[in-house]
């Protein structure tokens, strides 16, 4: 139960559905609530696939690249700084890059945007993919890898449930509450990177040191 918690929370940190919730409020004001709901339902399943295949095949992919793994915990743990960052000083759209006109127009134009932007590059980005990847290594037992699984399904589920809920939560809480609970899960995300980064450079230090 531990590990599945400790996944959940690390993991909807990074991916930080809230954060999404005026984006996706934005590029959904048009669509009806059928349209919502379903939109909302096929970026939590593109969301799971991109997890689920990162989880599995990113060491063959690190392995191809002959990249260590505390090499990209170090890299992932550069970029999930970065994006915590991003959250702690309200530039978390900046960051993703849909501040860009091109990006904005691209969007809209779509018909759907439940893969592009939103699973990717908005929820399932380098940071939450190199620390599955990272979490692969970790948890080499079939029962950890289970939970980790299940854990991935929560979180899923947890921003089908979001992404729902976007027009409701804007509602009750506000541009300015949606902006305060982001920066609390900013300070969060930061203290993960930094635990990734300081654990690696730990190991690597004693590799060299031996």
């Amino acid at each position: 139960m531990e590990l599945f918690i400790y996944v959940f929370a690390a993991l909807f940190s990074v991916i930080n559905p809230l954060g999404t919730v005026p984006i996706f409020v934005g590029l959904t004001q048009e669509y009806s609530a059928s349209e919502r709901s379903r939109t909302s339902l096929l970026t939590a399943v593109n969301i799971f696939v991109i997890l689920l295949i990162s989880f599995f095949t990113g060491r063959f992919i690190l392995h191809f690249f002959g990249i260590s793994i505390e090499s990209l915990r170090i890299a992932g743990g550069l970029i999930i700084v970065t994006s915590g960052f991003a959250l702690l000083t309200g530039s978390f759209s900046k960051h993703k890059g849909m501040e860009k006109e091109r990006v904005k127009n691209d969007a809209f134009q779509r018909d759907s945007v439940s893969l592009t932007p939103l699973a990717i590059p908005m929820l399932a980005g380098p940071g939450s993919i190199s620390l599955l990847i990272g979490m692969y290594e970790d948890y080499s037992i079939i029962s950890e890898k289970i939970i980790t699984i299940l854990a991935i399904l929560g979180v899923c589920l947890a921003t089908f449930l979001v992404l729902r809920s976007s027009h409701y939560i804007v509602k009750m809480l506000g541009a300015s509450g949606i902006n305060a609970i982001s920066r609390i899960i900013g300070f969060i995300v930061i203290a993960i990177g930094i635990e990734y980064i300081s654990s690696s450079i730990i190991i690597v230090l004693s590799n060299v040191f031996k």
